[in-house]
């Protein structure tokens, strides 16, 4: 399965709580996506958390973007990524 990383950028910032409804909003975000055949795979928040950086894996952009749509997510950016690691070589 192809994989893709999504750019967002929230210019308020991204607020989820480290609580039981901050949990759910985010499997919430799961099940909706799967809809699509997207999974997610994790995300990096920025320092500011202005901006998120998303892993998905998915059958294409198309189908990412959908998915980010379905979420209210902005998906600003959709990037194929393959992966690079320093143990590649052995």
């Amino acid at each position: 399965m192809p994989r893709y990383v999504i750019e967002c950028h929230f210019p308020d910032g991204l607020a989820i709580p480290a609580t039981p409804a901050g949990a759910a909003a985010c499997l919430n975000v799961v099940d909706v996506i799967a809809d699509h055949g997207v999974t997610w795979v994790h995300s990096y928040v920025s320092e500011d958390k202005r901006a998120t950086y998303c892993v998905y894996d998915g059958p294409n952009p198309e189908a990412v973007r959908a998915a980010a749509r379905s979420t209210d997510l902005p998906g600003d950016k959709i990037t194929k990524v393959t992966v690079l690691d320093p143990y590649f070589h052995h």
